[in-house]
């Protein structure tokens, strides 16, 4: 290439046959510098671009990291309920049962325990029910428990297990109108009696029923036999004292029971 005054001067050499020939190409200065300028500035255009994307992959790629690191914190570090810890035997969850309640705010409830008083007060003292359906050992007690059948670690029992032989009698603990007798849920088979001014008691797992809806039985009137039906684990009977909706603690009413030694298996 030789430079004049306001061009570029280009020689290339061309053979054809016998001679050798020099041509010569003259271009403007403005022509050349203008499109060196354009090949510059595509190859820095196309630079930039690649390393715009790269920044930009890697950029996505911290922040999918970092929304993956917040994920898993939210996840395992999350605080969880405490849930309460029951020492309980495994020979405590045998002939145990009653139907699945997971929370009841019932339990515990001082306000309920009044109630209880001034409902009970406002009936004949007949019916009320302040002796045990059956004496045996007590299983079970009322409030919250480990679940006998596995799966959540604790449940609500809103009754008393109280243990017994397949075909022990149950009998009323109070005068009153039977109001439910036959199958509920996991109460198996169920019997109800309203003993008055909302306050009503309930027996379940029973093998038979001895009482129809309608009946009026007085206390220590035999009422059915126990078992094992609906949602329990071994022949007892589930007692609940209850007033409205709302399960209470049977104790309440209830004197000191006897205290049971459970004999020794015989090999």
């Amino acid at each position: 290439m030789q430079k004049g005054g306001k061009e570029y001067s280009f020689l290339y050499r061309r053979t054809y046959k016998n001679r050798i020939k020099i041509h010569r190409i003259a271009l403007p200065k403005e022509a050349v510098h203008a499109s060196l300028a354009g090949v510059f500035l595509f190859i820095g255009i196309s630079v930039l671009g690649v390393g715009i994307t790269v920044m930009a992959r890697n950029a996505d790629g911290h922040a999918f990291a970092a929304k993956a690191a917040l994920s898993n914190v939210s996840i395992t570090e999350q605080a969880k309920p405490a849930i309460p810890t029951l020492d309980i035997n495994a020979s405590d969850l045998l002939n145990s049962g009653g139907p699945e309640i997971i929370d009841e705010d019932a339990a515990d409830d001082p306000a309920i325990a009044e109630a209880l008083k001034q409902a009970v007060a406002g009936i004949v003292d007949s019916n009320v029910p302040n002796v045990w359906p059956h004496e045996s050992k007590i299983n079970n007690e009322f409030g919250f428990r480990r679940n006998p059948f596995g799966g959540r670690a604790y449940e609500f029992h809103p009754g008393m297990d109280i243990g017994g032989d397949r075909g022990d009698e149950v009998v009323a603990p109070g005068r009153g109108t039977v109001i439910k007798a036959g199958w509920t849920g996991g109460y198996g088979n169920m019997i109800e009696i309203d003993h008055g001014n909302g306050v009503t008691t309930r027996y379940g797992h029973l093998s038979k029923i001895e009482v129809q809806v309608g009946d009026m039985v007085n206390r220590g009137d035999l009422i059915g036999l126990i078992g094992s039906t609906g949602r329990s684990t071994g022949p007892h009977l589930h007692y609940e004292l209850r007033l409205g909706d709302r399960p209470i603690n049977p104790r309440l009413l209830l004197p000191q029971e006897q205290q049971f030694v459970e004999e020794p298996l015989v090999k």
